[in-house]
């Protein structure tokens, strides 16, 4: 027949402080909140600075250019990117992949014909494919041909169709607009020659008017230099423009880009830092209710000593006690997580709905690892309870 505890429980309970138990229960129970807290408050900033937008093939392509300043100003060493600052660029975890922004270097005159009755000096610029939000299939130019492609900057577009009317232009839309026939007059080297121009597409992402690579390297060499010069600007692709990498890489290297891409990143690390501090100050809190509780135990070995001694001389296994005193302790371990947890969906549904206003963003449940934090913690729990009281036991044998 086995051995039955019940008989013997008493025995540990003789002289116990109930005070100390139960400020020992509530700190662990303080310590496991803030923890649990920390850890699904720190979620919950993962997922409303993550952008739920789709993205071209998932990354985020940010313009990067150097700062202008009146010391640098003139200085194409201090305004341009070297090789080599290209190379360090694309050796960053955060980046994915590069690609500079190519300019023309030859003067270029565009003309709107009789349809739009103005000529203006213009930038031509090319830049990978890949890196364009909006690239149609027509986008594309071989030698020989005379009708060049070009994508415009949707701000560009914009920005004519406000002033059109003060200057005694037509307006367009954007399908209106692709059907107008432009002229792009090409100087330098002693050379100049006309192409007829046509806008296929526009961009959100790149604020210049751009041309395909292969028709602005052949421009390049036969009305300017052709040589290979430094980029102003490059864009980089990434996985995600709000990471706090991408945003240290930029403040250290005092780069400019657009500010509304990774001000979220600086918020999202601030908020990390705080969550995180608070997940630490409760790890520190739990471990010392569980330093508290080590005390307790010892004080109730301590007072029934001579009660367990006895058991041991008549026969009581040291394991079988140990394991039958920490169980009685395993019950409350298990309440103080569970309240804990409980009261931790409580103030995320108060969050969610009190605070977020029911953005999709969140959960209303708590996080699957705010579940398997509070269940390590049990586990550690017991676990620390067992080995002390196994000590403790075995001490007296």
């Amino acid at each position: 027949m086995a051995l039955s505890f019940a008989p013997i429980k008493p025995l540990l309970q003789t002289g116990t402080n109930a005070a100390s138990r139960w400020f020992s229960y509530i700190g662990l129970g303080i310590g496991v909140l803030l923890l649990l807290c920390s850890v699904q408050m720190f979620v919950n900033i993962q997922q409303l600075m993550t952008k739920k937008e789709v993205k071209k093939q998932g990354y985020d392509f940010i313009s990067v250019t150097k700062r202008i300043t009146n010391d640098n100003v003139g200085q194409a060493d201090k305004t341009q990117f070297s090789q080599q600052e290209i190379e360090e660029l694309k050796k960053h975890p955060a980046i994915e992949d590069l690609a500079p922004l190519e300019s023309n270097q030859f003067h270029v005159v565009m003309g709107g014909g009789t349809v739009i009755p103005f000529k203006t000096d213009i930038f031509l610029e090319t830049l990978k494919n890949e890196f364009i939000d909006s690239v149609p299939q027509n986008f594309n130019w071989s030698l020989g041909e005379i009708e060049v492609p070009i994508i415009v900057a949707t701000v560009f577009y914009e920005g004519y169709n406000v002033v059109a009317p003060t200057l005694d232009l037509p307006q367009f839309s954007q399908e209106t607009i692709s059907g107008v026939p432009f002229t792009i007059k090409c100087e330098g080297n002693g050379k100049e020659m006309i192409f007829r121009a046509r806008i296929v597409g526009f961009s959100d992402r790149v604020n210049s008017i751009l041309v395909p690579k292969a028709f602005l390297d052949c421009a390049n060499k036969e009305f300017g230099s052709g040589e290979n010069k430094a980029p102003g600007k490059v864009y980089v692709k990434t996985a995600d423009a709000n990471h706090p990498d991408f945003a240290n890489l930029i403040d250290q290297k005092g780069y400019v880009v657009n500010r509304e891409a990774i001000k979220m990143g600086r918020a999202k690390q601030t908020l990390q830092g705080i969550f995180s501090g608070l997940g630490i100050f409760g790890i520190m809190v739990v471990i010392m209710a569980l330093m508290l509780f080590s005390f307790y135990l010892q004080l109730v070995i301590a007072r029934s000593k001579d009660n367990l001694q006895l058991l041991l001389t008549l026969g009581y296994s040291p394991k079988w006690l140990s394991n039958h005193v920490s169980k009685q302790f395993i019950p409350v371990y298990i309440m103080v997580v569970l309240v804990a947890l409980a009261v931790t969906q409580l103030i995320q549904v108060g969050f969610h709905y009190g605070f977020m206003f029911g953005r999709e963003e969140i959960s209303t449940p708590v996080h699957w690892s705010v579940i398997l934090v509070a269940l390590i913690l049990v586990a550690l729990s017991i676990s620390a309870n067992y080995r002390m009281v196994r000590k403790l036991v075995h001490r007296l044998y």
